[in-house]
C-alpha cells in the first residue's frame, strides 16, 4: 500500500502533540524568564510570537502592532505560531512560550471570527498547559508590552476558559523561583 504525504505529515503531527508544551498565561507573569531556565537546562524552547512580532514591526515602522492594528498583530501571531510548530525541532519536549492558542483567543476577543475551534482543533499542543498567574509584584509594562495589569488579567481569563475547553489540562505555575518554577514543569511532565 502507497501512502501519501499527507498520512505521514499526520502522523509527524499525532507524535509531536507528546512533546509540545505551551507555556501560557498572564502576560508580565515570569513565562518568558521560565523559558529561558528551561533552555540552559538544555530544552527547546520557541519564543513567544507576540514580542518577536511587535520587535520586527517597530524596526519596519509597521502597523501591527497591539496598540495600533490589534486584529493585524493577532493574524501575524497565528501565521507564526502555525509556522513554529512547523519549525519545530524534531525531538524531545519542545517549550512554546504562548502560541496558537493563545493568538486564536486574541482574534476571537478582537473580531468574533470563530479562530479558535477552527484552528485550534488541527493544531494540537501537549494535553497539559502550564499557566503563569497574574503576579503584579514582577508585572512591567515595557516598550514592547504597553498594556497594564488588568488588560492582563482579562486575557489570562479568557486564556483559562478556552484551554480547557480545548480539551486541555491547566497547571497554574507555583509563584516561587524561576528554578522551582521549572522543576515544577519538568516533574509534572515526568509523571504523566
Amino acid at each position: 500500500m502507497i501512502r501519501g504525504p499527507g498520512r505521514a505529515r499526520r502522523r509527524r503531527r499525532e507524535r509531536d502533540i507528546d512533546r509540545f508544551v505551551v507555556i501560557s498565561g498572564c502576560s508580565g507573569g515570569g513565562k518568558s524568564t521560565l523559558l529561558a531556565e528551561l533552555r540552559r537546562r538544555g530544552h527547546a524552547v520557541v519564543e513567544e510570537p507576540g514580542r518577536r512580532i511587535v520587535a520586527e514591526e517597530m524596526a519596519a515602522d509597521g502597523a501591527a502592532l497591539p496598540w495600533i492594528d490589534p486584529a493585524a498583530f493577532a493574524r501575524r501571531a497565528i501565521a507564526m505560531a502555525l509556522a513554529d510548530r512547523e519549525d519545530a525541532p524534531s525531538q524531545g519536549w519542545v517549550f512554546f512560550d504562548r502560541g496558537l492558542i493563545d493568538a486564536a483567543v486574541a482574534l476571537e476577543h478582537l473580531t468574533g471570527e470563530p479562530a479558535v475551534e477552527t484552528l485550534c482543533g488541527l493544531h494540537r499542543y501537549h494535553r497539559q498547559v502550564f499557566m503563569a498567574p497574574p503576579w503584579p509584584e514582577i508585572h512591567v509594562v515595557d516598550r514592547e508590552r504597553r498594556h497594564g495589569l488588568d488588560e492582563a488579567v482579562a486575557e489570562y481569563e479568557r486564556l483559562q476558559v478556552a484551554y480547557p475547553a480545548l480539551g486541555y489540562n491547566i497547571l497554574v505555575l507555583p509563584k516561587t523561583s524561576v528554578a522551582d518554577r521549572a522543576n515544577f514543569v519538568l516533574d509534572a511532565l515526568n509523571t504523566l
